[in-house]
């Protein structure tokens, strides 16, 4: 029963829901690699890495965090320095998870085996890149961003440059939701001598970084769209991520910070749901 607390716990640590972030662009990338619906056993396994891996890398960032969460009062309640769960407990999770994750890669194809420890090194990485750099965003922003072009390789076997526009167009609006998280910890960040672009230009400033990286994520899928020859439906979706963009950079400003979670977690999760579902009926009214 304890472990099976421990892992409750940890799910709720890692906020396992909040796949939902890549997901739909790793899903995208393989409907694009497949034009359609790929086969059943690709998609199965596509959805396992995407669990696994993301899963290692939330454990993992909050076992190297676990020391600068507890002195952080935002973040001091979190499951590590709250005494909910061990560090101990929290690497096993994570080594679990990476295994599974290079386990599930094997099923897909050698390439995606090959490449399935290049991946984790990126994800694992990221953890660390706030103690080195202020852009540690647009390295959180390749963590995710890579899920299209690896779930294009798990169809395909080979890497097409079309998909990496989708790639880069992820890595810049990540990175740039990720900008306006950071907000909250500027002060937090400097005091500690932590990186991050609001604690770098300050918040004001870091405001408009975010919205240069969105504007730049835009051009990218209208160009993505033109890549793949993609038609209307495809086009209205990109119009509709348009708008809650803008609805997001609305709700909050470098004076009022309180919307930030619904404009973090609500806001990107409809946005990657609605690329998908608009994208993928673009594929399949065209391939039927």
């Amino acid at each position: 029963m304890a472990v099976l607390r421990s892992v409750g716990i940890t799910l709720e640590m890692i906020k396992w829901e909040h796949s939902v972030f890549a997901l739909p662009f790793a899903l995208t990338g393989a409907m694009l690699a497949a034009h359609g619906w790929p086969h059943p056993h690709q998609l199965f396994w596509i959805i396992v890495c995407m669990v696994t891996a993301r899963s290692a890398a939330m454990a993992f960032n909050r076992w190297a965090d676990a020391d600068l969460d507890a002195i952080n009062p935002r973040t001091s309640n979190r499951a590590i320095p709250a005494g909910l769960l061990s560090r101990r407990f929290v690497a096993v999770f994570t080594v679990l998870m990476a295994a599974f994750f290079i386990l599930a890669a094997g099923q897909l194809n050698r390439l995606t085996l090959l490449l399935s420890p290049v991946a984790l090194a990126i994800l694992l990485f990221y953890s660390y890149t706030k103690r080195i750099t202020r852009w540690s965003h647009l390295v959180l922003g390749l963590s995710l961003g890579i899920a299209p072009a690896a779930a294009w390789i798990a169809i395909r076997g080979s890497l097409d440059w079309r998909i990496v526009v989708l790639t880069v167009a992820v890595l810049f609006w990540v990175a740039g939701f990720d900008v306006f998280y950071a907000c909250q910890d500027a002060e937090h960040d400097r005091t500690h001598h932590l990186y991050s672009i609001p604690a770098t230009v300050g918040i004001a400033n870091a405001f408009w970084i975010a919205r240069i990286l969105h504007v730049l994520m835009l051009a990218l899928l209208l160009w993505m769209v033109k890549l793949f020859a993609l038609g209307p439906i495809a086009l209205a979706g990109i119009v509709l991520v348009a708008v809650l963009l803008l609805y997001e950079h609305l709700i909050v400003s470098p004076r009022d910070l309180s919307r930030l979670n619904a404009a973090f977690f609500t806001m990107n999760g409809m946005i990657s749901i609605v690329f998908f579902v608009f994208v993928a009926a673009d594929l399949l009214l065209r391939s039927s």
